[in-house]
């Protein structure tokens, strides 16, 4: 026989099951805050630096000359290999000498000639003058005397300088190389006439080393460049009507476009005296060796110039990847003591190694959040873990460079 459930029994059940559904469901609901986001964080990196001025500069030989024919003839002989070095002096093109042999002996007959008259008329003279005082000729006897010596002489004088401007003129037959530096190719065919009506060219030729790269300055880095000058010249002490860039020791460093860094150490040696008003720059002009064979340096290349201006000490730097920028600029997200997120505006500095310093906005001891920056919320708690910053430079520049 079942049992039927009386109506104040089924009314205790029914709250039982109700007071259990509405405990059920208070738990379901309890928020449970989720933990900080992880991030990585690192002090800033204390360094020595050294600031620097950029520009690109174009290369030019520090020597290029065309070799002409001085003298007019026909071209007889080529005495070198085109794209070679040669050293200044060295013989490369011989114009048919014959005529201008043929010159020097005319002219070292009549430089004969002229010398046999003079000492004619000087004997001629001698007698004049002891006539004179005997009595024996008339003043006007010995005055055509002293005419006729002194037409001699000038008719030496000229036949001598007739006689050494044909030897010149044989030596330039001889075409040699003004200076030393690598010579190009022929410009006229052995056979040819050339040097008539017009200096023929033969060849160019190139001196390498030392190499200049020209630049240019604008106003506002100049005026930086010029007091760095003063005061290496007020510290070294040098004389400023002897002052030059050379003894103020403003160093350049230069890198082409397949190169890594600065590899080429030189020094500024010259800048015009004035600025271009249509340009607001001034034009500088540094010097390299390229004493390498072959020369790495070619002129006509454009160059990656770098010039030292000034070195600081104990400078802050962090990764390039803590850096982030917005409509109020560059920031850094910084952890503080309690571990929530500080938001720091920041003056930026060079990139050096994949680091960037930093001019104004964060201490020394300062924990900057390298990673992590997305899930980072200024004013929200972090859960930091602490690296160093120069590990995080050195990971980053490996990233960077390309597989060989």
């Amino acid at each position: 026989m079942g049992i039927i459930a009386t109506q104040p029994y089924r009314s205790a059940i029914a709250c039982i099951f109700v007071a259990a559904a509405l405990a059920g469901c208070e738990e379901s609901n309890t928020y449970v805050a989720p933990p900080p986001p992880k991030v990585t964080v690192a002090e800033p990196a204390i360094l020595d630096v050294t600031d620097y001025l950029e520009f690109t500069g174009t290369l030019v030989a520090s020597g290029d000359v065309y070799v002409r024919a001085r003298v007019p003839g026909v071209l007889r002989e080529m005495l070198y290999q085109p794209g070679t070095r040669v050293q200044e002096g060295d013989l490369l093109f011989i114009i048919d000498p014959v005529e201008y042999e043929a010159a020097v002996d005319v002219a070292t007959a009549d430089v004969a000639r002229a010398e046999a008259r003079k000492v004619e008329t000087g004997r001629a003279l001698e007698r004049a003058q002891t006539l004179i005082q005997r009595g024996n000729i008339s003043k006007a006897k010995l005055d055509e005397a002293e005419a006729n010596f002194k037409s001699a002489d000038a008719d030496l004088l000229a036949a001598k300088a007739t006689l050494r401007r044909a030897k010149i003129n044989l030596g330039y037959t001889k075409v040699t190389a003004p200076i030393a530096g690598r010579v190009g190719r022929e410009r006229v065919d052995i056979g040819n006439l050339v040097g008539e009506g017009e200096a023929t060219v033969l060849t160019d030729l190139t001196q390498p080393n030392p190499m200049y790269v020209y630049f240019s300055i604008n106003e506002r880095d100049l005026l930086r460049i010029l007091e760095v000058y003063r005061q290496r010249v007020r510290e070294k002490g040098i004389d400023v009507a002897k002052e030059s860039q050379q003894e103020a020791d403003i160093a350049l460093q230069l890198g082409l476009a397949n190169e890594d860094g600065f590899p080429h150490q030189g020094v500024l040696d010259y800048s015009d005296s004035s600025l271009d008003p249509t340009t607001g720059t001034v034009e500088v002009r540094g010097v390299f060796t390229n004493d390498e064979l072959p020369g790495r340096l070619i002129p006509g290349l454009f160059a990656r110039v770098r010039m030292p201006i000034e070195q600081r000490s104990n400078m802050p730097l962090v990764s390039e990847r803590a850096v982030g920028a917005d409509q109020k600029g560059p920031y850094l997200l910084v952890v503080t003591g309690e571990d929530i997120v500080e938001r720091r505006t920041v003056v930026l500095g060079q990139a050096i190694d994949g680091l960037r310093v930093i001019e104004e906005g964060i201490d020394p001891d300062d924990q900057v959040i390298v990673n992590g920056l997305q899930r980072a919320r200024p004013g929200a708690p972090v859960d930091p873990e602490l690296v160093e910053m120069e590990t995080l430079a050195t990971s980053a520049q490996m990233a960077d460079t390309p597989a060989p």
